[in-house]
């Protein structure tokens, strides 16, 4: 009967290490794929934020920034580095909590934008909350509207 005990525990215990090792972190950093143009300083600036706020980031230098916003359905409210994190299209200087309230929030839209190189925003310089208007871009080609104000 000892015997049986001790063989219960040892499969418990062993069911639990699969367990954890297969599960994956609640801290696990969100990845980005950022590209960017190899010459701009304030798409380094942004991918520093980008990681200073927990988000794995990934940065491709690309010189024709052109043709990714196009294939990504942002040219009509361009930015200067096009991102894509979670399914979504993140373009320009998007705050992180901007980011992660689309993550959280799921909405049936292409993504966000920060369109032009707001100073205000995250790699511009000092930003200044309340101040910066995030648009949502939808997926049927309708104006973008208010995402969020951050």
């Amino acid at each position: 009967m000892h015997r049986k005990k001790e063989s219960r525990i040892n499969w418990l215990h062993i069911g639990m290490l699969v367990l954890s090792l297969n599960a994956t972190p609640a801290f696990a950093a969100t990845a980005v794929t950022l590209y960017k143009s190899p010459t701009c300083g304030c798409c380094e600036k942004y991918v520093d934020y980008l990681r200073e706020n927990g988000f794995a980031v990934t940065a491709v230098n690309e010189s024709n920034m052109d043709a990714v916003k196009k294939r990504h359905g942002v040219s009509h409210i361009a930015s200067c580095h096009t991102a894509l994190v979670g399914g979504y299209v993140v373009e320009g200087h998007v705050p992180a909590g901007a980011i992660r309230k689309l993550l959280k929030e799921k909405p049936a839209i292409t993504g966000i934008s920060a369109p032009g190189m707001p100073m205000n925003s995250p790699g511009m310089g000092e930003m200044k909350k309340g101040t910066l208007t995030i648009y949502a871009v939808s997926r049927n080609g309708q104006e973008p509207r208010v995402f969020s104000v951050e």
